[in-house]
């Protein structure tokens, strides 16, 4: 059997009964965007799954289902972001890398929570904190940046690692004013630090977050605050860098200290600086790029671990902006 000058073919596969409704779906909605993207028919008898279509999208179909399995067995269910993660590996060649993601155990939240990398881009950030005292992690917003550096921090914290965590972040005005703004001044920064507080509570729990604060032992600050401090045996993390100027950036990274690392995480497309004033992630990232020990973990839309859409949302703005540089170029 023939269709488009390919042979027609079919395999069989068994899967354990526990792990085929949860590949499939509800309502089959999984299997239906495997044969759509897969180009392949699929359809259950009991626990054998049957496969049809050519030669390699059976062979890739086939791959999809065992790293499926491995999803079930080490998440205990399958999500739609993780189907659709899933599927690009394989069609990239990459499928084998899944269980190196799906092994990698940074911590567990203060829910029982088991925090791991959930992407290629992810496991390589990971990596590279491990390896190096200062990483910058670039890219876009919802790839987990900020929150696996918290989880990092977490873990170096409870391995005593370092003494301390610290987190910061510039409290730059997006199109407010601070000083308009009731309350004092540790009111007025809270809502820039709010994200911080939010994934800290996520991993330790408020009580602990609370009395590890209480002991000076976890800082949550604006970026300000770390001027002319040397900060030793700490685990800090610098976020939304994009704001920074190019003094600040300076100024941040000589506070490391001995027996300390550093992790600063930013979004080049989503800077907030007044105009005429240089942001100071992107000049680190010309000016430190081949110091040893600063390592630049990169993430794009395919590390995005948001709601689905996010991922067609930066698509859609990445497409706009390169089809306005473009008419710039012509006119």
């Amino acid at each position: 059997m023939e269709n488009n000058g390919e042979e027609i073919l079919e395999k069989q596969l068994e899967v354990d009964g526990e792990y085929v409704s949860e590949i499939f779906g509800n309502y089959d909605e999984n299997i239906e965007l495997i044969e759509e993207t897969l180009e392949s028919n699929i359809a259950l008898r009991g626990n054998t799954i049957k496969i049809i279509g050519s030669k390699e999208s059976i062979e890739l179909t086939e791959k999809l289902i065992q790293k499926l399995v491995d999803v079930m067995k080490s998440e205990g269910k399958i999500t739609k972001q993780s189907l659709i993660y899933a599927m690009d590996l394989v069609v990239r060649g990459e499928g084998d890398k899944m269980k190196e993601i799906l092994n990698d155990i940074i911590c567990i939240a203060a829910s029982g929570k088991t925090l791991k990398p959930k992407t290629l881009g992810q496991k390589r950030y990971i990596d590279n904190i491990r390896k190096n005292d200062i990483v910058f992690g670039i890219g876009p917003a919802g790839t987990g940046k900020t929150y696996l550096a918290m989880a990092m921090a977490v873990k170096a914290f409870r391995n005593k690692e370092v003494t301390r965590i610290i987190l910061t972040r510039p409290a730059v005005e997006a199109g407010e004013s601070l000083g308009f703004l009731p309350g004092d001044l540790q009111e007025k920064v809270d809502p820039y630090l709010r994200p911080l507080y939010d994934a800290l509570f996520d991993i330790l729990g408020a009580e602990s977050y609370l009395k590890y604060k209480e002991r000076g032992l976890i800082e949550v600050a604006p970026l300000a605050y770390m001027r002319g401090r040397t900060l030793e045996s700490a685990f800090i993390i610098l976020d939304e860098a994009q704001n920074t100027t190019t003094e600040q950036m300076k100024m941040f990274l000589t506070r490391l200290g001995n027996g300390s690392k550093a992790v600063v995480t930013g979004d080049i497309t989503q800077i907030d600086l007044p105009p005429g004033k240089s942001s100071g992630l992107k000049q680190a990232e010309r000016i430190l790029k081949d110091i040893k020990g600063i390592s630049f973990s990169y993430f794009d839309k395919t590390d995005v671990v948001r709601h689905r859409l996010v991922q067609d949302i930066i698509e859609a703005y990445e497409a706009y902006d390169k089809k306005k540089s473009m008419k710039s170029k012509e006119s």
